[in-house]
């Protein structure tokens, strides 16, 4: 590859992971503004946290529609269209002038983030054979891995020194460089949309990638892992702070360090991938995770695991998921090149309506204890590992990636 091109290369990933994680910066930067939002609108946390709950539901919701909208009219402009969304919902964000104006506005919100997750799958899937494509999610991963880390420390050091609202028009801008960034850099790479955006044909589409066994089995799959990490991203305050009386400070380190394993481990695999095919490393990482999420339940159940050992299996399993999701995206979307976006929006409603409800069921329960996290890792770990075994090994699936 010479010089130009793997400039380009870089570019293009740089701006798929970027647009990919306006979801994420705009719950993560966001929390920190949540006790400021109940005393200025005099609202109770239940209805702040509304706030957040209808940011999930556009999330679930929008990435149904960006696919089929995407396979029709391209790549580009649904994206162009749902930045453009995210920008100005932002800044209505920004000015809202009551809680429920904000609830609201976050749902449309999301419903623009959302356009970015999917496209960007789909713009990978045109551009790249499986096993790139695999090394191409992977580094995708590094760039969403920093948000996690370094938004809720920008959302808490803008609340030190300016009002909430200034999350907002920071968000706001990031679109904006996207939007430019997308209008600017990003060619369209969808070379045959559909002719007609019939709903029939919709419902035909997602039925067909529903009923077909081996894409549903590693989307479930994934689902399945994915759920495990929210899991531990919600329940993570209660086990750590409140279970452990670890303070907010080292928390943020153990959250730091669980993030960089995430991001390494990702990259770890665009190197195994050269070596082995994309169903090896997933059988193996789905042993770990099973490993992980057994032990860190019986270590919890039993007393044995304190703080130390219980911030080394959920290493291990948050980890495993950033070596695990790469191969699974690209697999699912091998066969699918002619409705790539399609099956990228049915990656991301599955997933994430599998991961927002492990994070409810956390959230619902709000124990302070490390018991739910670890019982729920652990069944999504066996979960994920009998799907696949269930639903993709048994049907001798077989991939050059």
């Amino acid at each position: 590859m010479n010089f130009s091109k793997r400039l380009r290369h870089i570019e293009l990933i740089v701006l798929l992971g970027a647009v990919t994680a306006f979801a994420p910066v705009s719950i993560d930067m966001y929390l920190p503004a949540l006790p400021v939002l109940g005393d200025e609108y005099g609202a109770s946390p239940g209805h702040v946290q509304l706030s957040v709950a209808t940011f999930f539901l556009g999330l679930a919701i929008g990435q149904g529609f960006y696919g089929p909208l995407s396979d029709r009219f391209g790549r580009t402009r649904p994206l162009f269209a749902g930045l453009t969304l995210f920008v100005l919902s932002s800044i209505a964000c920004a000015l809202a002038p009551s809680i429920n104006f904000l609830i609201a506005v976050r749902f449309f919100q999301a419903l623009g983030a959302c356009s970015g997750q999917v496209i960007a799958r789909a713009v990978v899937r045109d551009l790249f054979e499986p096993r790139e494509a695999v090394q191409v999610f992977s580094l995708l991963v590094l760039v969403m891995g920093v948000s996690p880390v370094l938004a809720p420390l920008l959302g808490g050091e803008i609340m030190q020194w300016y009002p909430w609202r200034t999350i907002f028009w920071v968000i706001a801008a990031l679109g904006v460089a996207g939007l430019i960034g997308t209008l600017v850099r990003l060619r369209e790479t969808h070379r045959n949309p559909h002719r007609k955006l019939a709903i029939g044909n919709v419902i035909r589409t997602y039925g067909e990638l529903l009923r077909n066994r081996v894409f549903l089995g590693y989307v479930l799959t994934g689902g399945m892992a994915m759920a495990g990490m929210f899991a531990y991203i919600v329940g993570s305050p209660y086990v750590f702070i409140e279970y452990f009386h670890v303070t907010t400070a080292r928390f943020g380190f153990f959250f730091g360090v669980n993030a960089l394993g995430l991001v390494l481990a990702a990259q770890l695999n665009a190197r195994l991938v050269r070596r082995f095919t994309s169903d090896e490393i997933i059988g193996k990482v789905l042993m770990i995770q099973v490993g992980s999420g057994v032990l860190l339940f019986a270590g919890v159940w039993t007393g044995v695991l304190q703080l130390y050992g219980v911030a080394v299996f959920l290493f291990i399993y948050v980890s495993s998921v950033g070596c695990l999701f790469p191969n699974i995206t690209a697999m699912a979307m091998a066969p699918h090149g002619a409705r790539a976006g399609s099956a990228s929006a049915m990656i991301g409603v599955v997933q994430f309506t599998l991961a927002a409800t492990s994070a409810s069921l956390i959230g619902a329960v709000n124990s302070g204890a490390a018991m739910p996290v670890a019982t729920l890792i652990g069944i999504c770990g066996v979960s994920a590992a009998i799907l696949y075994r269930g639903m993709v090994a048994t049907a001798g699936n077989s991939s050059p990636a």
